[in-house]
């Protein structure tokens, strides 16, 4: 014969089973979002890009062999100055100047390599993004290619 005092009611049980489920749920959560984030490369052609790697290296040593290109960023006026040093003076250059944002490749920017006398342009920055920017120069005289990055931070 048993008596219904020896019965105690517990909450263990179920709060185990509760537990387990809430922590069943968070893995699930995890997962979904995980699942459906949007994960980018750093550049959309990137394994072409390794591919011509050797290219890439020959085009900054050549740039490194007639002067790297000087980068300044003035914070109040909010400008980047791009100067190249005078062993290019005599030649007929033309390229491309990108801003390169790791974060957020939609932020980035292209501009024509447009020198002055002074072999130096100067490029508006008061509507970019403060944060992290590669400055991405890419230029050419004749068949000769040449290629400078240098990073910067927009404040």
């Amino acid at each position: 014969m048993t008596t219904d005092k020896n019965k105690k009611f517990t909450y263990w049980p179920y709060a185990i089973v509760i537990a387990m489920v809430l922590f069943m749920g968070y893995i699930a959560m995890f997962v979904y979002r995980a699942m459906n984030q949007e994960v980018g490369l750093v550049s959309k052609d990137y394994y072409q890009q390794e591919i011509a790697y050797q290219d890439q290296i020959d085009r900054v040593k050549r740039t490194q062999a007639l002067g790297d290109v000087m980068i300044n960023y003035n914070a109040e006026a909010e400008t980047i100055l791009l100067q190249l040093p005078a062993t290019y003076r005599d030649m007929s250059l033309s390229g491309t100047i990108t801003l390169f944002r790791p974060s957020d490749d939609k932020l980035d920017k292209q501009f024509p390599l447009q020198l002055g006398r002074d072999q130096s342009q100067l490029i508006e920055a008061s509507g970019l993004e403060k944060g992290v920017w590669k400055l991405r120069v890419n230029y050419s005289s004749g068949e000769e290619t040449f290629y400078s990055e240098k990073t910067i931070q927009i404040r």
